[in-house]
């Protein structure tokens, strides 16, 4: 009582109004209660945003409570982004010394029955006082910007939880849609179809906001004994709460941000028989009693394929008699659940059904269900009243705002669509658009690295071939030049220069294009995936079998050419940087003036983007090669903007698809703007801010992440080792820290990356570099059998023993085991990580023991990198010059 009372006393303060009780001119409200109670009152006007999260933060610890109100909206969020969801489960607990358990354990002796019920309905009034969890999501929901509530909504997806699909705002009342939260969010599911009589299975992967799918809609009328949410869980995935009900940890009766608020979520069959549903399916929740809240209710029954109503009985009361009577009297079929009623599934008319729940458990009354709205869409099939649910088209109703009409994402759309139709002008097909709109950095770029390479190991008449390769570069540089006029680069760096002072703007505009650009190529890497997927499995299969060594090589070769298709056909903003990188350094290397005259704010602009914590590239695996002109001004730019900053440079190795990226985006929040299709070779390197907290234990302000992409690519196997050696050594070279990301626990799977790894670390010693590194073991079945984890440990061991030997002989350095190469503890080094998913995709949720693993890993890191000192902006520019010119000429 008396923390009420202090709190109306601050809110008198704050309003002006005295504390003795005087007329105030606006009454407290329960929002502010909460937001107060969560210290996010600053944050309703002044939101959060994603940098005050992506920070380096101090070591956490997983754990399932806090000890005080103001630390859980924190918290949801840090363990949201680290895909745990046990972040909507958090406790509070305080750990007060004053309190001891001994009266706990006392038995306490009631006088008579009124001390007892007396002492229960203060137990109650306690109770009471707890914060909803879903009003702790809804509160930091509403308190964070539009960048922070995309990234929020885009984890609880991961984390298969329902999502906020109409908001009623807590202040005024208005509803709002948040279409743009939806954007970042792709839905993949497989469906069984029969083609030439056998069954084929087919893989769809769609941005959720443009996938049309049916929509069902759950509905309460008046207060009922069964939990409809609960009941929804149990329909679309049994093993986990898509929804949050009134069964789940730290539920209260007192909620606050929820009433009203429409969630949605989709099932994905997984290709299986066993699936609930042969296809993908919308399922929508509206929290509270829909005869209160008749806005969203409309909305929803509107949108809806099959409208599911719960209610007491059909007689239970006139306005719930009356909204069902004329719902039956529609089209839309209808499925009234009656918890009073204990009668079987009974078709009505029109695909109207009625069921009573009464002295049935769930997973009865769901079969009946799945069976029942199955057979309703069966029918709809290819009739006109079968309507199909498209999350963009709730932006085209009336009486709702949506988030998307705010001026600054409007103004970054228009200047992304103009992009995108230019791309789009002349029905170009994708493969074509990067050699039309970005023809510096394909076929000229690569002769230009292919010769600059040349330079370094020249034969015969050294000074003419020199000179000779000098003059065909110059003329490169000249053809670069004459092409970098394209319409493409003036208006998005046009854009990125209008937008340079307003961060926000500049944010939806980069989203925008990346979003637009995706769409557009969507449909063909669909294809070429598909076609990329069958032909390595061919690949794979022919590897095991000895005496199908030429056809190997035949598939290997055509799995090849897929390859270049999948690169011709993935475009994104990586590719539109790239270019602009090699307009400067054309311009800068020829010192030309041109019509192209804004070349030399291009490293400002790139600066900016890197400071904000975009990721740059830092070598082109295509190419096979560091921009250096290009990459020194760029850090230039960054240093003069920042200062000459100390950095922890952390290198991350792994091969493809072995979960560097969720691993990199789960422990920092990271995402490598590499575009759909992860086809992208090469390095790119991330800002990441020290927090004020942690400066006091590091000695370095921000820690640069360089991220490597397309090591041992399966189609280039036996023909680009040596690629793949050179990027492994310059990323090695770079980090003060390496991590190895291995993906599995057979042996055979790590060769490769082991190989390229160790045969970086030797290459280090022969140049007295020493950086250290840390294993780590991705998809561990049993991350606790210790005496296992030893005997991979002592496996591992031998194995890079065994290969520094042969590289120690390779490169003519004096090494007998890995331990004499970089100092290294195989108990404290190689950390094990458990499997990402509990269950089978697509709607598995996240193992909670991955991000507990994960976090483990993070603080290894941590604790590496607070006996580092790092380096400066300057030092690791100029190291990155000395390392890439010494592997060009072959000193390391």
């Amino acid at each position: 009582m008396y923390k009420y009372i202090q709190l109306r006393i601050n809110h008198s303060r704050r309003s002006g109004e005295a504390p003795n009780g005087a007329p105030r001119a606006k009454p407290i409200t329960k929002t502010e209660i909460l937001l107060d109670r969560l210290h996010l009152q600053d944050k309703f006007k002044q939101k959060l945003s994603p940098a005050d999260f992506l920070q380096i933060r101090p070591p956490g610890k997983q754990m399932d409570h806090v000890t005080s109100e103001k630390d859980v909206a924190h918290t949801f969020l840090h363990r949201l982004i680290m895909l745990d969801y046990g972040a909507r489960y958090i406790a509070v607990r305080p750990d007060s010394p004053e309190v001891t358990t001994e009266s706990d354990n006392t038995e306490i002796d009631y006088s008579d029955l009124e001390d007892f019920l007396k002492t229960t309905a203060d137990t109650n009034e306690k109770e009471k006082a707890r914060v909803h969890p879903m009003d702790i999501q809804m509160a930091v929901f509403h308190c964070s910007d539009s960048f922070l509530k995309q990234m929020m909504i885009t984890k609880l997806s991961q984390c298969q939880y329902a999502l906020p699909l109409l908001v009623p705002d807590p202040v005024t009342k208005e509803i709002q849609f948040p279409l743009w939260t939806f954007r970042e969010i792709t839905k993949t599911w497989k469906v069984t179809q029969i083609k030439d009589n056998s069954k084929i299975i087919i893989k769809k992967s769609v941005p959720v906001y443009k996938a049309e799918t049916p929509l069902v809609s759950f509905f309460r009328l008046g207060s009922l004994s069964v939990s409809k949410s609960q009941l929804m869980n149990t329909l679309i995935n049994n093993r986990h709460d898509t929804f949050f009900h009134r069964n789940c940890p730290g539920s209260t009766k007192s909620r606050y941000l929820m009433d009203g608020v429409a969630e949605i979520a989709w099932y994905c069959p997984a290709g299986k028989p066993n699936d609930a549903f042969n296809d993908c399916i919308a399922f929508c929740n509206l929290h509270g009693d829909a005869l209160l809240i008749e806005k969203q209710r409309d909305i929803l029954i509107e949108k809806s394929s099959i409208n599911v109503f719960l209610l007491a009985s059909l007689q239970s009361n006139e306005e719930s008699r009356s909204l069902i009577s004329s719902l039956f009297q529609s089209d839309k079929p209808l499925i009234c659940l009656t918890v009073n009623d204990s009668c079987d599934a009974v078709k009505i008319k029109n695909g109207n059904y009625i069921m009573g729940l009464k002295d049935k458990n769930h997973s009865d009354v769901c079969e009946d269900l799945k069976r029942i709205i199955t057979e309703v869409l069966s029918s709809l099939d290819g009739s006109r009243l079968k309507p199909s649910f498209q999350l963009e088209t709730m932006a085209e109703l009336s009486g709702i705002r949506v988030d998307e009409t705010d001026p600054a994402c409007q103004r970054g759309k228009s200047a992304a669509m103009e992009i995108v139709d230019l791309l789009k002008k002349d029905n170009m097909d994708v493969s074509k658009i990067k050699d039309e709109f970005l023809p510096c950095q394909g076929q000229l770029w690569h002769q230009w690295s292919k010769i600059h390479r040349e330079l370094f190991q020249l034969r015969g008449n050294i000074e003419m071939e020199k000179s000779r390769k000098e003059q065909k570069l110059m003329k490169i540089r000249q053809k670069q030049c004459a092409a970098s006029c394209s319409e493409l680069m003036k208006l998005f760096t046009g854009s990125l220069s209008l937008m340079r002072e307003k961060q926000t703007g500049r944010e939806y505009f980069l989203k925008w294009t990346q979003i637009f650009v995706d769409v557009l190529s969507t449909d063909d890497l669909s294809s070429v995936f598909q076609s990329y997927d069958e032909k390595w499995s061919e690949v794979l299969a022919l590897k095991n079998k000895r005496d199908k060594a030429d056809l190997l090589l035949k598939t290997q070769t055509e799995l090849k050419d897929i390859s270049k298709k999948l690169q011709s056909v993935t475009f994104g903003l990586e590719h539109i940087f790239r270019e602009m990188g090699q307009i400067y350094e054309a311009h800068k290397t020829t010192q030309r003036g041109s019509r192209h005259s804004d070349w030399s704010k291009y490293p400002e602009l790139a600066a900016q983007l890197m400071i904000s914590g975009h990721p740059m590239e830092l070598m082109d695996g295509d190419a096979g090669h560091v921009p250096l002109t290009w990459i020194s001004s760029l850090l230039e730019e960054v240093i003069k903007k920042l200062g000459d900053q100390r950095v922890f440079v952390l290198s991350v190795l792994g091969v493809q698809s072995s979960g560097k990226s969720t691993m990199l985006n789960t422990m920092f929040g990271l995402q490598f703007a590499v575009s759909a299709g992860r086809c992208t070779k090469g390095a790119f390197m991330q800002l990441l801010k020290v927090s004020e907290e942690m400066k006091k234990d590091l000695k370095f302000d921000y820690v640069l992440v360089v991220d490597t992409e397309g090591l041992c690519a399966l189609e280039l196997e036996g023909n680009n080792l040596h690629h793949d050696n050179e990027l492994a050594t310059f990323v090695v070279g770079l980090g003060n820290l390496t991590l190895i990301n291995i993906f599995g626990e057979n042996p055979s799977d790590m060769q490769d990356i082991l190989q390229i790894v160790v045969q970086a670390f030797v290459r280090m010693k022969g140049v007295k570099l020493s950086p250290s590194c840390v294993f780590v073991h991705q998809n561990v079945t049993d991350v606790a059998a210790a005496g296992r984890n030893m005997d991979g440990k002592r496996h591992l061991q031998e194995k890079l023993d065994q290969m520094t030997k042969l590289g120690a002989k390779e490169e003519v350095c004096d090494a007998e085991c890995f331990s004499d190469v970089i100092d290294f503890d195989f108990q404290k080094d190689v950390k094990y990580c458990a499997q990402l998913w509990e269950g089978n995709p697509p709607m598995a949720p996240p193992n909670p023991g991955y991000s507990e693993s994960i976090q483990e890993v993070k603080n290894t890191i941590l604790s590496k990198a607070s006996e580092s000192a790092g380096i400066t902006l300057s030092q690791f520019k100029t190291k990155i010059h000395d390392l890439w010119t010494a592997l060009l000429t072959k000193m390391v």
